[in-house]
């Protein structure tokens, strides 16, 4: 449908843990048409609704060619572990390691409503645990270490687009200008 702003820190819908799809209706295809148009043009590895200001469990990826979504989505997480680099694009020019599962198992719906298992190691199953986070009301800094957390926070704080009002603000991408 459209590309739209991607709400950034400080967005209090970012901490607010999103409510469950009911309505399988064109809402919600038209938002999952948006939350793909506006990954793919930030462009970003997956894009939850709380990061377009729309507290619904929902959200999309796009990982290694392959482009999907989830609706109210559940997780089973492998024991082992990955080390990896992450970014957020609700946290623009960050991205820091972050622990997280190896592999995931994510049961769901598309947006038409009908049951998707959707399984993933490495990048996909990163991904798949950074968006669920948002839904949760969890940002990935969130599962920092504390050094790890004090030097991201150190970055946002001297980020040009980070501070004060308004708390709704909109993402520095070039496609959409800053400040806008």
């Amino acid at each position: 449908m459209s590309v739209q702003p991607i709400r950034l820190l400080g967005d209090p819908v970012l901490r607010t843990p999103a409510k469950p799809v009911v309505d399988f209706d064109a809402e919600l295809r038209r938002l999952v048409s948006d939350l793909t148009d506006t990954m793919l043009d930030a462009p970003g590895a997956g894009l939850a609704a709380p990061q377009l200001g729309v507290g619904l469990r929902v959200f999309t990826w796009h990982v290694e060619g392959e482009t999907g979504h989830l609706v109210n989505p559940t997780l089973t997480l492998s024991e082992e572990t990955q080390l990896g680099p992450e970014g957020c694009l609700s946290i623009p020019d960050l991205s820091i390691d972050c622990l997280r599962a190896q592999d995931v198992v994510a049961h769901g719906f598309d947006m038409h409503g009908e049951p998707l298992v959707v399984q993933g190691s490495a990048l996909l199953a990163r991904a798949i645990q950074h968006e669920t986070d948002h839904l949760d009301g969890v940002l990935f800094i969130d599962r920092l270490d504390r050094e790890s957390r004090r030097e991201a926070m150190r970055v946002i704080r001297e980020s040009e687009w980070f501070g004060g009002p308004p708390q709704v603000k909109v993402s520095p991408h070039p496609m959409l200008g800053k400040g806008l």
